[in-house]
């Protein structure tokens, strides 16, 4: 890619309304300025506040709801109309086709991936008492945690994170579950009562990752956020996400994955071991497929991984739900 006229610019980022959304997408802008002075670019940046179809709908559960990109279509479509020049999504939000004319022009560094239990009581998922009222809006998280705990009764909760945890008290939930992610960006850590280990609750794909959507043929924005991209976390999510697309999953289907980078060989920084484990399992918790394989390619690795999978049987499990 050619390098890019620095000239004076205002950025507009678009972002869902959430306060976790706008707290990480100040984040995000607070590094993009960082770099924009370091580099000599003289851009400055506005924030653009867009509702989804996944914000709009908050009495379904999110597996009910149906399609993929639930909340980030409508701010996809203000991207592709010039309405907006980046976009900061959740990478778990994100389906794994992108329309045409888009792509993710970062990856910046991840944070905690794990899911974690915030409780009214106790420290950890033993604690939870027989028959424990455990909220979550996620498949993939119920179908695991019903796999190890089969008594649990996980209920629907939705909302945005800060609402889901009043409800734990306002509703009478013993737990809910929560991306430790959203947690960590909103200052939140001392309300976790438990992370859960990824052998028990393995992520969701891309969980804990951000994903910076641009225009395909905008080379400014592009120049600028190549620099924001954190090499290992792309190598990560692009195998998690290359496995999420060969099972043509979307976010809300039991499909869960994550991929650990190793250092990489030789003197000259080349390839990088991966290591990753993927799972699907059926709503009840009664099947959970496990599988792991190691790479350096990361779209073979998820390829692999969502093969060996299907030989078992993964396939049929999620066309049974409509994945």
């Amino acid at each position: 890619m050619a390098a890019a006229t620095k000239g004076q610019r205002v950025i507009v980022v678009g972002t869902r309304q959430s306060s976790l959304a706008l707290t990480q997408t100040g984040q995000v802008i607070d590094e993009l300025k960082r770099i924009s002075e370091k580099h000599g670019f003289d851009y400055t940046f506005e924030i653009k506040k867009i509702v989804t179809k996944g914000d709009r709908i908050l009495d379904v559960t999110l597996s009910k709801v149906g399609g993929k990109g639930l909340f980030v279509k409508e701010i996809e479509q203000a991207l592709a109309d010039g309405v907006i020049d980046l976009a900061v999504h959740s990478m778990k939000d994100m389906p794994y086709e992108l329309p045409e004319g888009l792509m993710n022009g970062a990856t910046p560094k991840r944070v905690d991936p794990r899911d974690c239990l915030v409780m009214r009581e106790g420290s950890g998922l033993a604690d939870l008492p027989v028959g424990a009222r455990v909220g979550t809006s996620s498949l993939r998280r119920s179908s695991q945690l019903k796999h190890e705990r089969p008594d649990l009764q996980l209920e629907s909760i939705r909302g945005n994170i800060d609402s889901r945890i009043r409800k734990l008290e306002t509703e009478g939930f013993d737990a809910i579950v929560l991306a430790s992610a959203g947690m960590t960006r909103m200052g939140w850590t001392d309300r976790i009562s438990a992370y859960l280990p990824v052998e028990i609750c393995l992520p969701a794909v891309g969980q804990g990752a951000l994903g910076i959507e641009c225009r395909e043929n905008d080379e400014q924005v592009r120049e600028l956020l190549a620099l924001f991209n954190d090499k290992e976390t792309e190598l990560a999510v692009r195998a998690e996400r290359s496995f999420l697309g060969a099972l043509n999953g979307g976010c809300q289907v039991p499909i869960g994955a994550y991929c650990v980078v190793g250092e990489a060989h030789g003197s000259d920084g080349g390839e990088r071991q991966l290591v990753m484990t993927g799972m699907v399992g059926s709503p009840d918790g009664a099947t959970l497929l496990k599988e792991e394989r190691r790479g350096t390619d990361p779209e073979r690795l998820g390829l692999d991984v969502a093969a060996a999978l299907v030989a078992r049987g993964a396939d049929r499990i999620l066309a049974e739900i409509g994945g």
